[in-house]
């Protein structure tokens, strides 16, 4: 599936102790929240037609290219979740309405003096990654289809498969549901250009308001292999969302597990 006409949009900080673990708290030192636990804003990682290093589309399936320069990269394991966009009449978004979603890497590069989070984000095609099918959404609110499921992620390097993130289950995101969809509605039409953030109403209108948008809801804790460990060539890369009610543990397609598998280059 093609997404080269949808902006994608990543949230920083709606899991706890990533940004931590990730070196990145002191960039948002300055970015006030609503609470302690609500994730610190969001961040466009491909903006279409766009021009700048954003308008590349850097969405891979199945390789993972490291920048062509010296660089620290981690995998970010997410979901991410496919929305159509609901305007008002001056193109306020008014509502979000969740699709389907799958799993997701949001690849990131651990960028000293990096202004923008984006500027971590997109180096060149594949540099993201997407899992290979998509699960339709019935509800986005406790009670539905996502409630029974959990994100992990693992690396394979040298033939031995270490964790990368934590084992979690989808409902401990900070913000989900109902409380990530307003949240999500409040900073497309709020969020300045301020410190680490872009302004984002200025993103959907340079797009011309885009009818849909991608939005990776944010990286999982990592596990001891993952903190401590960069992507090196020939590694590979599992990120896999699966229903807990299912004793199926293997690295293989089912109706009920996607995945997304990527080898380093």
């Amino acid at each position: 599936m093609s997404l080269k006409n949808t902006i994608c949009f990543g949230v920083a900080g709606n899991f706890a102790h990533h940004l931590e673990q990730a070196g990145e708290l002191k960039d948002f030192e300055n970015v006030l929240t609503e609470s302690v636990d609500a994730p610190k804003g969001i961040f466009p990682f491909y903006l279409p037609h766009s021009t700048s290093f954003l308008g590349l589309y850097a969405i891979g399936t199945d390789t993972l290219e490291l920048p062509s320069y010296e660089a620290n990269a981690q995998v970010e394991p997410e979901i991410a979740v496919l929305f159509d966009i609901v305007y008002n009449d001056r193109h306020e978004v008014v509502d979000l309405k969740a699709k389907k979603f799958t799993t997701f890497n949001d690849c990131t590069i651990r960028k000293e003096g990096a202004k923008k989070i984006s500027e971590k984000k997109s180096w060149g095609v594949n540099s993201k990654g997407i899992g290979n099918k998509w699960i339709a959404i019935d509800t986005f609110k406790e009670g539905g289809i996502m409630d029974n499921y959990h994100l992990c992620s693992f690396v394979k390097r040298d033939g031995v498969l270490h964790p990368y993130g934590v084992d979690a289950p989808l409902l401990g995101y900070s913000y989900f549901y109902t409380k990530l969809q307003l949240w999500l509605v409040n900073k497309m039409n709020t969020q300045k250009d301020f410190g680490p953030l872009e302004d984002i109403a200025q993103h959907l209108k340079a797009c011309n308001y885009p009818k849909e948008a991608l939005i990776s809801i944010g990286a999982t804790a990592y596990a001891d292999f993952g903190e401590h460990h960069y992507l090196e060539s020939g590694d590979e890369i599992y990120v896999m969302a699966y229903d807990k009610r299912s004793d199926d543990t293997s690295f293989e397609d089912s109706e009920t597990k996607i995945l997304l598998h990527q080898k380093v280059q």
